[in-house]
């Protein structure tokens, strides 16, 4: 079966940076876009960015621009969150998500996979 387990969250200062990793398997993984979203407690869920499968293109929500990079390692099966200058409102839990084929899209009905999440908490 297919999963998609997400790494690397955690408790940071203002202004810090985390790495978050999402390692998937079950699935042929360079025919799947990824995306990040997150959800902070008592907001729904958000687009942070996606990938597109083979890798050419991204897309960033706006709040996120210049700061979070994502990356992708289609031979180890992992996409990657990196997270600069973090701010207070980035905490959330955070997912990555599996979409067939798809472009960078911020559609959350559009992926087909997610993963359980990993908590981000950026102090001030």
């Amino acid at each position: 079966q297919v999963q998609l387990v997400e790494s690397g969250g955690g408790l940071v200062q203002a202004g810090g940076s985390l790495r978050l990793s999402c390692a998937a398997s079950g699935l042929t993984f360079s025919t799947y876009t990824m995306g990040w979203f997150r959800q902070a407690p008592g907001k729904e869920r958000e687009f942070v960015g996606a990938i597109r499968w083979s890798g050419g293109s991204t897309y960033y929500v706006d709040s996120v621009k210049g700061r979070f990079t994502i990356s992708r390692d289609n031979a180890k099966n992992t996409v990657y969150l990196q997270m600069n200058n973090l701010k207070p409102e980035d905490t959330a839990v955070y997912y990555c998500a599996a979409g067939y084929y798809v472009g960078v899209t911020a559609s959350p009905e559009r992926y087909d996979y997610w993963g359980q999440g990993t908590q981000v908490t950026v102090s001030s």
